[in-house]
C-alpha cells in the first residue's frame, strides 16, 4: 500500500502534477518515525472533491503518534486531554454557537459533512515540530487551496503559514484569523466566530449549512 492508494480519483488533477514532489518527499521522510503515520497523511483527500464545501487550513499535524489522524486539528475519540489548540477551537465554537462545550476531539463529523481538514504541512516527525517545514509540502497544498478557491469553497484560514493561502480565495470566500495555538489564540482567533460565518457564506449560495456541534461521527480513527 501506498500513501496515495486512500485519495479519491477526483483529486487526480491536483495531485498528478506533484506526483515526482510526493513520491521524493515519502522516499526522504518514510524511513522516520512520523506523525501521522503514512496510511494517513493523504486522509483529508479521502472523499470526492465535489463534496467539500468549506475547508480548513492549518499549520503542521500534532507531533505525537496517539494524536495526529491525518485530519487538521483532530484527534481519535480516545484521546483525552485534549490539545490546547483543539480546547481553543472548541471554547471558540462554543462561543460562536452557543450550545455544550464539545469534548469529542474526533472531527470525522466535520469531514463528513464537506468539512476539508487540511495542514499546510501533512507530516512531522514525532516530537518535532515544523521538522517538515521545507520538505515541500506547501506546493503541494498551494495546488490543493488553488483549485479549491476556483471551485468557490469557502476557506478558514488559521495562522501564517494558513494565510499563506489568501490568494486563492477571494476575501468574500475566506475567514482568517491566528492560529488557535495558546501562544496566539487571544491575537484574533477568540472572537473571530469562524463558524457562524462560514454557515453565512454558505447561505448565500444556498448551501446546507455545516453542524459544527454534532459529535456523531459515524465512525472511529
Amino acid at each position: 500500500m501506498t500513501w496515495l492508494d486512500v485519495v479519491h480519483p477526483s483529486w487526480n488533477q491536483v495531485f498528478t502534477p506533484h506526483l515526482e514532489l510526493i513520491q521524493r518527499v515519502e522516499s526522504q521522510i518514510s524511513k522516520s518515525d512520523i506523525c501521522p503515520s503514512g496510511d494517513l497523511v493523504f486522509r483529508a483527500f479521502s472523499a470526492p472533491l465535489s463534496e467539500m464545501k468549506v475547508v480548513v487550513f492549518g499549520q503542521d499535524p500534532y507531533p505525537n503518534v496517539n494524536q495526529a489522524c491525518g485530519l487538521a486539528f483532530a484527534v481519535p475519540t480516545n484521546v483525552h486531554p485534549l490539545p490546547k489548540s483543539l480546547l481553543n477551537i472548541f471554547s471558540e465554537l462554543q462561543h460562536d454557537l452557543g450550545g455544550t462545550l464539545r469534548t469529542n476531539g474526533d472531527l470525522s463529523d466535520w469531514a463528513n459533512q464537506g468539512v476539508g481538514l487540511i495542514n499546510r504541512v501533512l507530516t512531522v516527525p514525532i516530537g518535532n515540530i515544523g521538522a517538515h517545514s521545507n520538505s515541500g509540502w506547501q506546493e503541494l497544498t498551494d495546488g490543493v487551496a488553488r483549485i479549491l478557491g476556483e471551485r468557490g469553497v469557502v476557506a478558514i484560514l488559521w495562522g501564517n503559514h494558513a494565510r499563506q493561502l489568501e490568494k486563492y480565495f477571494p476575501p468574500n470566500q475566506r475567514i482568517s484569523s491566528s492560529h488557535p495555538s495558546p501562544l496566539s489564540a487571544y491575537r484574533g482567533f477568540f472572537g473571530s466566530r469562524p463558524f457562524s460565518r462560514a454557515n453565512q457564506l454558505l447561505a448565500v449560495r444556498d448551501e446546507l449549512a455545516i453542524d459544527w456541534l454534532s459529535t456523531d461521527t459515524g465512525e472511529s480513527n
